[in-house]
């Protein structure tokens, strides 16, 4: 694991100058007149650079070739990368005509932090920054040592990006990139780029006829065709089945709260700014919920329960809206409209690790059967940022270290991650990586004693006394929206049989042979298979086409032999066949359903 951190650390360094190169030459080509420099942090896919300019300024994709060659040259002369502390008033001066920079260093003064800048080449004056062999940026940092450690790059894109990601900012222009350590390990990284958009959830949705949006209803509000609902549904149903063998209930809760539900739990001073809101004709404030564990403390607190009564566990699977800005919507991925698979664990504190395995379980048994290698993550607060936290150090330290201790007992190594904390509690936060190797930030567990505190949630204990409560926030797949997204991807539309909308496709070869289909459909859906006949006047080769377009697991191909011998042609998806009778396939099929295999 150390040595993955470090290797993480040295390309999230060899990026972030590959950012600082790309700025270099983008301003020896053009001038520091028409690029004017914003912002351009190394990411975990690669980095970018976000840019202003004169309204008579373009750039395309055309022209990546030619910066390319400049950051190229950049690279060949192995320029030093030199950290430079300087006081605020000569990094106003040094970038005296840039308001970007200015605001920058406004809120670095604000923090109290010191001013620090990179230099590729050997520094030069303050006063002259933009010399052909040098080039200065405000920058926290890090970075590699030289720019030829920087062995293979790419750029890939470009696009607008409002400043600080606000619409009601300017549009800038943003170009992307990435940089590995050898040419090997780009070529891979390309690679998986060209599978990834072949497999983009939003091309594949539309695709397959899973979902769309629709201008009228708004970005970042999925409208789910009946395929895509069968889905939704599957996976719901599922993760149900799995909570329910723990001992889960199931509540319903309404879209709306009074806002004092917000104040009381925190999150309208937290949270106030990206609330929907409504005002009743009475003058009454509303707020369309974001979340739901203040509902549902609300629905353990409509009784006194003892000890004997305890863990209550409740489960929901119901949207949640958020104002997301337009600018940052995308597909599946990121939604104003949010499905949560949401539950809640009302417990003692001395049944907090017992609860936490048990939803541990559900999660790994849930991962499992998608073929996701899970890692977990355990997700500390920021002791130096105590204002973005509720409650005290000792309690968080507290709950950090029982989460801790937990993780320990299963024999897993969890990474740490300071500051990915809710604002209410430590979590565990569980990362899966999907047939790419892609990263994903899947499920997660928060342990919440703030909560019980707030609304006063105890239950009484064997001396008829009233002992706090412990709370745990629970979501399996997260957002149903964004979990979806990484599934699509990760099968490339093809679902497992178990998962398909539509499992299996008879294909007629002719008008002669549709009454056999349909008996044979009729077989299949009495024993609850998900079936459909290809009924239209189209020859065979372009029906088999058709449905593998579709990525159906099964095409049941039937004509004059297969009606004769009561048998069913079975295509898979792979193009391999065998002639079987109907029984022994729909028998095969049910096996592979029950086994979600």
């Amino acid at each position: 694991m150390a040595k993955a951190n470090h290797d993480h650390n040295q390309l999230f360094k060899l990026r972030h100058t590959a950012e600082h190169v790309l700025t270099m030459a983008m301003r020896r080509l053009y001038g520091a007149d028409q690029v004017i420099m914003a912002m351009g942090p190394a990411t975990d896919d690669g980095f970018y650079f976000d840019f202003d300019s004169p309204a008579d300024f373009k750039i395309s994709e055309t022209d990546f070739p030619k910066i390319e060659a400049e950051m190229q040259r950049i690279i060949d002369q192995d320029l030093p990368v030199v950290r430079q502390e300087i006081s605020l008033a000569s990094a106003r001066a040094m970038f005296a005509s840039n308001l970007y920079k200015q605001e920058w260093l406004d809120e670095i003064e604000e923090k109290g932090e010191p001013a620090s800048v990179y230099w590729l080449g050997q520094p030069d004056q303050v006063d002259q920054p933009d010399q052909a062999d040098s080039f200065v940026d405000l920058c926290s940092g890090p970075h590699a040592n030289s720019t030829g450690v920087i062995k293979a790059f790419k750029l890939l894109s470009i696009a607008g990006a409002y400043w600080h990601g606000d619409e009601k900012n300017k549009m800038l222009t943003r170009i992307y990139g990435t940089a590995f350590s050898s040419p090997a390990e780009l070529d891979k990284y390309l690679t998986n780029l060209a599978e990834a958009k072949k497999r983009d959830h939003r091309k594949l949705g539309r695709e397959l006829d899973l979902f769309n949006f629709s201008d009228l209803v708004g970005p970042g509000l999925p409208l789910w065709s009946p395929k895509g609902t069968i889905l939704r549904n599957l996976l719901d149903d599922f993760v149900w089945q799995l909570r329910s063998e723990k001992g889960y209930q199931k509540v319903e809760i309404p879209h709306i709260t009074k806002k004092d539900l917000y104040q009381v739990s925190g999150h309208w001073d937290k949270f106030g700014d990206e609330l929907f809101r409504m005002t009743t004709k009475e003058g009454h404030e509303f707020v369309i919920k974001p979340m739901n564990c203040p509902h549902h403390t609300q629905i353990y607190a409509r009784r006194q329960f003892s000890y004997r009564e305890m863990p209550q566990r409740y489960a929901t699977t119901t949207m949640v809206y958020r104002d997301e800005q337009t600018g940052e919507l995308n597909g599946l991925s990121r939604v104003r409209a949010i499905t949560q698979d949401d539950s809640h664990v009302f417990c003692r504190p001395n049944q907090v690790t017992d609860e936490v395995n048990a939803v541990w379980d559900v999660v790994e048994s849930f991962y499992k059967v998608f073929d996701f290698e899970l890692r977990p993550r355990l997700s500390l607060h920021d002791s130096s940022e105590p204002e973005k936290y509720l409650g005290g150090e000792e309690r968080w330290l507290a709950a950090e270290e029982q989460l801790r201790e937990l993780v320990q007992a299963r024999g897993i190594e969890a990474i740490e991650a300071v500051g990915e904390a809710a604002f209410y509690g430590p979590k565990l936060d569980f990362m899966a990586y999907d047939s790419l190797g892609r990263e994903w930030q899947v499920a997660t567990i928060q342990l919440d004693f703030n909560m019980p505190e707030r609304f006063d949630l105890f239950c009484i204990n064997e001396q008829g006394e009233q002992e706090r409560v412990a709370m745990i926030h629970v979501a399996v797949m997260g957002s149903i929206e964004r979990f979806l997204s990484i599934l699509i991807e990760h099968y490339g539309g093809a679902f497992p049989v178990w998962l398909s909308p539509v499992q299996v496709k008879i294909l007629p070869i002719t008008d002669n042979h549709l009454k056999y289909a349909q008996q044979v459909k009729v077989q299949l859906i009495n024993q609850g298979i998900r079936v459909e006949i290809d009924d239209r006047s189209e020859r065979l080769p372009a029906k088999i086409r058709d449905a593998q377009l579709e990525k159906v697991p099964y095409m049941l191909v039937v004509g004059d032999k297969e009606m004769e011998s009561k048998q069913v042609n079975v295509r898979q998806r792979d193009g391999s066949q065998e002639t079987v009778g109907v029984d022994s396939f729909l028998e095969s099929l049910l096996q592979q359903v029950t086994n979600k295999n």
